[in-house]
C-alpha cells in the first residue's frame, strides 16, 4: 500500500473519542476516509495504535477512565489492529524464531499483538501464545521449540517475578545455550533498569525501537556478572 503523508497526532486526537466511546460506526467512517485509507498499514500501527493503546492504559491505570471505556476502547482498538495486519509489507525471513509471551490483560496482549505483527512482518518467525500461561508451560515450550529469542512483552508488575524465574530456569536447563532473551513495553517502560535487574539480553520501550535493537544487536547477551548482579538486586528488593 502507498504510503502518504498524514499527521497521526491528528488522527489520535480524532479517534480516541470513538473509541472511548465504542463507536464503530464513527470508526469505521475515519477509516473510509481517502487519506486515512492510503495510510501504509505498518505507519498506522507503528504512530497511531501504539500510542492510542498507551494512552489508553494511561489513563486507566490514572482512574481516568472507567473500565466500560477501557473495554469499548481496547476491543474496538483490537480489530483496527487485525485489519492493518493484513495490509502489512512482509520482509525477506531473517532465519531467526521469536517465541513471544505477554501480561494477561486486554491491553497486555493487545501490545504483545502489535509486537508480533510487526516483528513477523520484519522477518521473524514468530509464535505469540499472549497472557496467562503458567511458567512451565513456557519452559516446556522453549524446550521444544528451541527459539531464537524468547520475548516477554507489555507485561504488568505482576508478572516480573515469574518473568525472572522463566529466565532464570531456561538459562540453568541451556535447552537453548544461545537464547537472546528480550522484554519490552508495559512494566519495563516504567520500571528503569528491571529489564537489566532481571537479566534480560536486550530492551526497548516500543515496538519500532525494539526490532531495530534485534536487528542490530542479534548477538548481544548479558554478561554472567551482569545476570548475577540483577539476580541479587531483585532478591534485595523483593525482601
Amino acid at each position: 500500500m502507498r504510503s502518504v503523508a498524514v499527521n497521526h497526532e491528528m488522527m489520535i486526537e480524532r479517534l480516541f473519542p470513538l473509541l472511548i466511546a465504542g463507536d464503530r460506526g464513527g470508526v469505521r467512517s475515519l477509516f473510509n476516509e481517502e487519506q486515512c485509507a492510503s495510510v501504509a498499514a505498518e505507519d498506522l500501527t507503528k504512530e497511531t495504535y501504539w500510542p492510542l493503546l498507551e494512552m489508553i492504559q494511561t489513563m486507566y491505570r490514572a482512574d481516568q477512565l472507567t473500565k466500560l471505556a477501557y473495554h469499548y476502547s481496547t476491543r474496538l482498538l483490537r480489530g483496527l489492529v487485525d485489519r492493518a495486519q493484513l495490509s502489512y509489507e512482509i520482509k525477506k525471513r531473517r532465519g531467526r524464531k521469536m517465541l513471544m509471551f505477554s501480561g494477561p490483560s486486554e491491553a497486555e496482549e493487545l501490545a504483545g499483538q502489535m509486537m508480533a505483527d510487526l516483528a513477523e512482518a520484519d522477518g521473524y518467525e514468530v509464535y505469540y501464545g499472549g497472557g496467562g500461561i503458567a511458567r512451565d508451560e513456557i519452559i516446556a515450550e522453549v524446550g521444544s521449540h528451541r527459539p531464537d529469542i524468547l520475548m516477554m512483552f507489555g507485561s504488568s508488575a505482576q508478572d516480573a517475578p515469574g518473568i525472572r524465574e522463566v529466565i532464570d530456569t531456561v538459562r540453568e536447563i541451556a535447552t537453548c545455550p544461545n537464547l537472546q532473551v528480550v522484554v519490552g513495553g508495559g512494566v519495563f517502560n516504567r520500571a528503569e533498569g528491571l529489564a537489566a535487574e532481571i537479566g534480560a539480553d536486550l530492551w526497548a520501550k516500543d515496538p519500532v525501537s525494539l526490532l531495530v535493537r534485534l536487528a542490530a544487536e542479534p548477538e548481544r547477551r548479558a554478561t554472567p556478572e551482569q545476570r548475577t548482579v540483577g539476580k541479587t538486586s531483585g532478591q534485595s528488593a523483593a525482601a
